[in-house]
């Protein structure tokens, strides 16, 4: 679940009384504002099962549902709001959690990060943003980058030792700059 104490969510209802469905129970949701919003998943990690059924009713939702802030996770919420389940944050760890709530976080247990927090990519990691300098959150980027530096878990290792050679498939990448494989620091996507 996403937390709400965080700035990206300044301009909703949530953050200006202060409630986070992270601890509930710290600010109560005013009767006067109706009923308590539905719980709110970050998309970056969501878990379920795909079906032709769901798929059409998916698109066809998209055709009619207006623009929204956080345009494909707004989305997502809106359409599973009356089945969506959270996992629990240990199979999810939202990093803001951790400066926000962390009563709520046992880091030893801690199985899959999300990196969304503005800075905490590990590929361009600098720790200059707010709440990067954490000691807390050095160690999930090293993990990540070590993990990520570990030949044993080279997918080219695997696919060489099935298929021979990659010499060839690397070079005729490497001419268009997809592939560099003497660099330590990649380009990747990013949300935040």
């Amino acid at each position: 679940m996403d937390c709400f104490c965080e700035k990206t969510w300044s301009q909703s209802p949530q953050y200006k009384i202060g409630y986070c469905q992270q601890c509930p129970g710290k600010v109560q949701w005013p009767v006067e504002m109706g009923s308590p919003p539905p719980l709110y998943f970050n998309a970056g990690m969501f878990v379920f099962e795909p079906d032709l059924l769901t798929y059409s009713s998916l698109l066809e939702t998209l055709k009619v549902t207006p623009p929204t802030s956080f345009a494909e996770q707004d989305f997502l919420n809106m359409f599973f709001r009356k089945i969506y389940k959270p996992i629990p944050s240990v199979y999810n760890l939202v990093l803001a959690m951790l400066w926000r709530h962390p009563e709520n976080i046992d880091l030893d247990k801690v199985k899959v990060v999300h990196y969304c927090a503005a800075g905490s990519k590990p590929w361009r990691y600098t720790g200059k943003e707010e709440n990067m300098e954490r000691e807390d959150i050095k160690l999930l980027v090293k993990k990540w980058r070590d993990i990520y530096e570990d030949e044993s878990l080279d997918y080219k290792n695997v696919v060489k030792a099935e298929s021979g050679d990659l010499a060839p498939l690397t070079s005729e990448f490497s001419k268009d700059g997809a592939v560099h494989a003497d660099l330590h620091q990649r380009n990747a996507p990013s949300a935040a």
